[in-house]
């Protein structure tokens, strides 16, 4: 009798690798047994009966009659258990030797393959080499009653080990904790311990936050999570995204006050953090906001008066202003911090400053002793001119 399962399993077995990459469902099929459970134990061979025995065929039908009635029997060993005994002792006897053996190598298969889910990468690797070698019964119940288990340990002493060097203080001491147990301490950590211990090391870090942030939306809302009862799982999801979300409100508050009434460059550079991402907000505040203030200031500075004008004496003792001298040789006129010279009759240069049409300001004791001697040249010249009319 054939049974097209029986191929199928052969070529489960040769195709094993490429099914470890695809997806897990393919072994969640009719014909496996539930999730977790071993394939009923195979009943032992028996040594071919005397049919002229009248009760054998009777044995041999409550004997398959057992087998399928297992609750780890898989549909398909039920369909083909039921097959036999419609077709008869000698159908009944074969499924007994051979078929049921057979269909039970497929079954540990395909419970062997439904492990993939959940496992890790160590007994990720066991799977493909059983599939590819276990060609006995014995070898495929071995791994799953046992190597399974092995290989599923060490991968969660792995994941302990990571969780340790990145986790906070409670994670760390219940992960070594945890290593130094049973593997059933190790399953239990990886379980709920773990996010317990984490819920632990998450109060700790909004502690810290709420202390060393001013902005009164996050602070808010971090005193409303720790006066309630929230669950490791709120912690978390606080921690890794709404925290952010409200800094951002945060920031954009705190970028609308810096801007309101600020210079150009203060508020063309806030505005565009404002319409930026949650990044631009924070570089903004972090060194964008004074880049833009010194830009604004060096534009101030620029916008001033320089030295010396406006009536602004020099230790030089000449003035700023309009004035005007008068020589022999011409009459030249300035205005703002340009000096006035007149040129007489030996080319000597006279040096006025003033603001007014005829006032003259004086600084310093130089500077005035410099005007008293070119104001009494001037007069001397007029009187010599006055006389030779």
């Amino acid at each position: 009798m054939k049974f097209s399962r029986i191929a199928a399993a052969v070529t489960t077995a040769a195709l094993a690798p490429a099914v470890l990459i695809a997806s897990p469902a393919f072994a969640a099929g009719p014909d496996a047994p539930a999730t977790g459970n071993q394939p009923a134990p195979t009943t032992p061979d028996r040594t071919t009966p005397d049919q002229t025995v009248p009760d054998q065929a009777e044995e041999d039908r409550k004997t398959i009659l057992a087998i399928i009635a297992h609750p780890m029997a898989s549909e398909f060993m039920k369909e083909a258990g039921r097959k036999a005994i419609a077709d008869g002792p000698k159908a009944m006897r074969k499924f007994i030797e051979v078929d049921q053996h057979n269909i039970r190598m497929d079954d540990y298969r395909i419970a062997i393959l439904r492990l993939l889910p959940n496992a890790g990468p160590g007994l990720k690797g066991g799977i493909n080499k059983i599939l590819s070698s276990g060609d006995t019964v014995e070898k495929l119940r071995h791994f799953y009653d046992v190597t399974q288990h092995e290989l599923r340990d060490d991968d969660n002493k792995v994941e302990i080990s990571r969780l340790i060097g990145t986790g906070g203080t409670a994670v760390k001491e219940a992960g070594k904790k945890a290593l130094q147990g049973t593997p059933a301490d190790r399953t239990e950590f990886l379980k709920t311990g773990r996010h317990l211990a984490q819920a632990q090391d998450d109060l700790v870090e909004l502690a810290r936050i709420d202390e060393s942030w001013d902005g009164p939306i996050l602070t808010e809302a971090i005193g409303k999570l720790m006066n309630g009862s929230p669950t490791p799982a709120e912690l978390r999801h606080f921690l890794e995204v709404t925290q952010y979300e409200l800094r951002d409100q945060d920031n954009r508050v705190t970028i609308a006050k810096i801007i309101d009434g600020g210079g150009p460059e203060l508020v063309k550079a806030g505005r565009a953090a404002l319409a930026g991402t949650p990044a631009d907000r924070t570089e903004f505040l972090k060194t964008g906001q004074h880049e833009a203030r010194a830009k604004d200031q060096a534009a101030k500075d620029k916008d001033k008066p320089a030295p010396g004008k406006d009536g602004d004496a020099k230790d030089n003792g000449t003035g700023t202003g309009s004035g005007t001298g008068t020589g022999s040789g011409g009459t030249t006129t300035g205005t703002g911090n340009t000096a006035v010279t007149g040129q007489g009759h030996n080319n000597a240069p006279l040096a006025t400053t003033g603001t007014g049409d005829h006032t003259t300001m004086i600084a310093g004791g130089a500077g005035t002793a410099l005007a008293a001697g070119a104001g009494l040249l001037l007069a001397a010249r007029m009187r010599r001119a006055g006389a030779a009319r």
